[in-house]
């Protein structure tokens, strides 16, 4: 389709795309799903996310990270490269990238103005996520890439990504997501992201639970690639600054690969990401593009390190697993002789004394209980009296920015303050500190 003649300006946009329902924001649950909306509206752009091929990533936690090393990987081997993921930090521009480099205002806004053209010819309004989903399609079609690395919204099976068929698809892991817990909710989280594999893809798939594996085969793919089996991370030591891995593909062993992250996860991660690009290319990268692509990797707002004396890190841990990575890199890579201060803000949904735990909070912490900047967000009093429950000495700071502002002014030099839980802080955090 082509684009409009004249283009709204970027808050113009927005102010429209924000008009319309936002499951991401508003509700977070799965029930009713479907992509008869997306299906309708591709339809009318002319398919755009069938001009390119695709690798899809799901998982619960990870695949944020997975899919920008998999984008380096790729730019490194030559190609252009539309990246989709969500949800943004700061700005909405995040989401949608070519090569790694944000859409900038006046594309986006481009984007937004056909969209809302095509919108007067549909039946029913699209949703926020659906909406801006297709226009990362369309823009990817639009800049001619050559190969799209997607990241679902919500589970998979029924996510708005979900319209395009990945010819490589990327699980991470199954934990604690989008479910009521009962039962064997493992099970059926497994079920909701194996909806993404498509016949004649190439699955990687990074969960090692046993119980879930036959889910995935029965999934359809065309071949499935298992972690520590088919592929793994053969040694991940800490380094200055990251990780120093040996990774393991289906074609070689490729070692001393340094990469910029912190957390022993980060080498899980590392291992998908090169399967997944090599089963792209259906051969083994060249060890250079491998160490190039991996040492340009950066990942905001997962244990991002900010600031020093005190140590200042930011890390979106936002569930029970998550929590725990944080905790055992913070152990591992981080050892100070302060206080631990951390500024927690959760969304309706989790399990604040969970991911607490996880954390390792206990009497020795100092917690500030904060709430994000979301319609979902959990109050600050209820983390604060689960933090309370496990010994912390807390105080409520409901504003995010107050909340940080508050942290470091109980720090010394000497502690570390960890500003973390739902994403929605992480992004405030890194705007009020000028990142």
């Amino acid at each position: 389709m082509a684009s409009a003649s004249v283009s709204a300006s970027l808050p113009e946009a927005l102010a429209w795309l924000d008009r319309h329902v936002n499951v991401e924001a508003r509700a977070g649950r799965v029930e009713g799903l479907h992509l008869d909306h997306m299906r309708a509206l591709m339809d009318v752009l002319g398919d755009p996310h069938r001009a390119y091929p695709v690798i899809h990533l799901t998982g619960t936690n990870g695949k944020g990270s997975t899919a920008r090393m998999v984008t380096q990987l790729l730019v490194e081997s030559g190609l252009t490269v539309g990246t989709y993921t969500s949800p943004h930090l700061q700005r909405i521009n995040e989401r949608i990238a070519r090569n790694g480099e944000p859409i900038d205002d006046d594309d986006l806004a481009e984007v937004l103005t056909d969209l809302e053209h095509v919108e007067a010819t549909l039946d029913e309004a699209p949703s926020y996520f659906e909406l801006l989903t297709a226009g990362a399609y369309k823009w990817f079609a639009d800049v001619a890439v050559d190969v799209a690395v997607v990241e679902v919204g919500l589970l998979g099976r029924y996510d708005a990504t979900n319209i395009a068929d990945g010819i490589v698809a990327v699980i991470t892991n199954v934990g604690h997501d989008h479910s009521d817990f009962t039962g064997d909710w493992r099970a059926r989280i497994a079920e909701e992201k194996a909806g993404i594999v498509k016949p004649a893809s190439t699955l990687v798939l990074g969960e090692t639970d046993e119980a879930l594996t036959p889910i995935f085969y029965r999934a359809g793919a065309a071949e499935v690639l298992e972690r520590d089996r088919d592929f793994a991370c053969e040694a991940n030591e800490l380094a200055v600054g990251g990780r120093l891995l040996a990774l393991r593909t289906p074609g070689h062993v490729v070692d001393d690969v340094f990469l910029p992250l912190h957390g022993a996860h980060q080498g899980e991660n590392a291992a998908c990401a090169l399967t997944a690009a090599e089963s792209f290319f259906a051969q083994p990268l060249d060890e250079d593009v491998i160490h190039r692509g991996f040492g340009a990797v950066t990942m905001p707002g997962r244990f991002e390190i900010v600031r020093r004396e005190p140590l200042v890190i930011l890390d979106g841990a936002h569930n029970p697993e998550g929590a725990a990575a944080a905790a055992a890199t913070l152990r591992e890579g981080f050892t100070t002789d302060g206080r631990r201060v951390l500024v927690v803000g959760l969304l309706e949904g989790r399990d604040p004394n969970a991911i607490l735990e996880a954390l390792d909070v206990d009497d020795s912490t100092f917690v500030v209980a904060c709430q994000p900047d979301s319609p979902r967000a959990t109050n600050a009093r209820v983390v604060a009296e689960a933090a309370s429950a496990l010994g912390a000495t807390v105080v409520e700071e409901p504003d995010v920015t107050r909340a940080v502002d508050r942290a470091l002014r109980l720090a010394t030099p000497d502690d570390v303050v960890l500003v973390t839980g739902s994403l929605y802080v992480i992004g405030s955090a890194r705007t009020h500190l000028g990142l």
